[in-house]
């Protein structure tokens, strides 16, 4: 069996023109795996499955590279995790609270910054229910006593800190959690995760809390009086407030109380494939009314179109363009939340878990076992960057929709000056 800790060679430098500090690290070995800790058999960050590049032309290529090297790059929504080989093992493994970090993959993904949404609900160590305080904390704490050990990855606390990572050849990670639930009603406990280095909450996680009513509930009640002060003090805070999990109702009323621009960091448009996942034209365009952007989702079977049913980039980028043309370009961008494993097989897992099937897609769907060209989140950007450039979009564009956009919507959201 493998783990996180096992040593690899260290990988050539520089991938698309980006110096790198990357130098071989593997998650927690600085430990004896097996004795301070269980070993796992994790999946290969790089080439795990024949995931084949969006086609390009030698000077197609080499402009893909530049725009790569140039940036910022910048994800706005992932979970740069490795799972274990078996995703059966998901729960064990999580149980543990030593989630591997894809180093390696990373190294090779292009990017400059990455949203790091940790183990989301499944960081599951003292219930099975998921979004416990403890349970959090614990992952937080244990991904920031990982990074202390290695070079590569800089937590990004300030806006500064993008470019200062940048300077030094290092990958920015922002922390992220996708639900407020974990501060259960204590407000102060919004406090202790900014202190903590979280820059990123979601107000819902699918199903409600004590702010508001999450996507897959049957009534949506809106954001409630304790979730009005929540907003409030993670604008106070500077904490940029992400509704992709939320209802629409809850997301609109997000948008007016929030004194700030607010993300949809990884979602689609209803209007292109009509699930409760996706969002409609009035929440995209309250979203971009106030500053804020959306970033387009690439997990297993969401993003697909009526005349494109087999998830792949084309299907993805559908969402994209929609949403360009809707709100105009300024107010897009990526946010594929990939993971390096075995994603569909995650889905499974956790629907066998929490005793719920996935949704019924809204129209006859051909299955895939992970979505070409996005399946993890060393290979996502360059195949996006590959098919912009492919069809016809500017230098300018790009660079917006990869990282500029991000980097405005996060300098105002951050900031006590940047609200509307």
């Amino acid at each position: 069996m493998t783990s996180s800790s096992s040593p690899v060679p260290a990988p050539n430098l520089g991938g698309y023109g980006k110096a790198r500090a990357y130098n071989g690290y593997r998650s927690y070995q600085y430990l004896v795996a097996g004795d301070d800790y269980r070993v796992f058999e994790l999946a290969a960050e790089l080439d795990r499955v024949p995931s084949a590049a969006v086609s390009t032309s030698a000077d197609q290529e080499a402009r893909v590279r530049s725009l790569l090297a140039g940036g910022p790059v910048i994800s706005l929504h992932d979970h740069p995790s490795v799972m274990p080989t078996n995703i059966d093992e998901l729960f064990e493994y999580r149980r543990h609270g030593r989630d591997a970090t894809g180093y390696l993959g990373l190294s090779r993904s292009g990017l400059d910054a990455i949203f790091d949404n940790l183990a989301d609900g499944e960081g599951q160590i003292t219930s099975l229910c998921g979004w416990k305080w403890d349970d959090t904390l614990v992952d937080l704490g244990m991904r920031l006593c990982d990074f202390a050990h290695q070079d590569f990855i800089t937590v990004i606390r300030r806006f500064e800190d993008f470019e200062a990572a940048r300077a030094r050849g290092q990958l920015g990670v922002v922390l992220a959690i996708e639900s407020a639930a974990p501060i259960e009603n204590e407000l102060d406990r919004l406090d202790i995760l900014y202190g903590f280095g979280i820059r990123s909450i979601g107000v819902t996680y699918s199903e409600a809390n004590l702010l508001g009513s999450g996507l897959s509930e049957p009534t949506d009640g809106g954001l409630t009086t304790f979730g009005r002060r929540a907003v409030k003090r993670m604008n106070q805070l500077g904490i940029l407030i992400d509704c992709s999990h939320a209802g629409d109702r809850t997301t609109l009323d997000v948008v007016e109380a929030s004194s700030t621009p607010v993300s949809i960091s990884h979602a689609g448009a209803r209007s292109i494939w009509p699930t409760a996942r996706m969002k409609p034209d009035d929440v995209i365009r309250a979203c971009a009314e106030s500053g804020g952007v959306i970033g387009i989702e690439a997990a297993p079977h969401t993003t697909l179109s009526r005349s494109d049913r087999r998830h792949s980039v084309d299907s993805y980028m559908a969402h994209f363009e929609y949403c360009a043309e809707l709100v105009g370009i300024d107010h897009v961008a990526f946010g594929p939340d990939t993971l390096f494993g075995d994603h569909v097989g995650l889905h499974r897992v956790m629907s066998e878990r929490f005793g719920a099937q996935l949704a019924e897609p809204p129209f006859p769907v051909d299955r895939v076992p992970w979505v070409e060209g996005l399946e993890n989140p060393g290979e996502t950007f360059p195949n996006i960057v590959r098919w912009l450039v492919v069809h016809g979009y500017s230098d300018n564009d790009i660079g917006q929709v990869i990282g500029g956009n991000v980097l405005r919507l996060v300098e105002r959201a951050w900031s006590p000056s940047g609200g509307r």
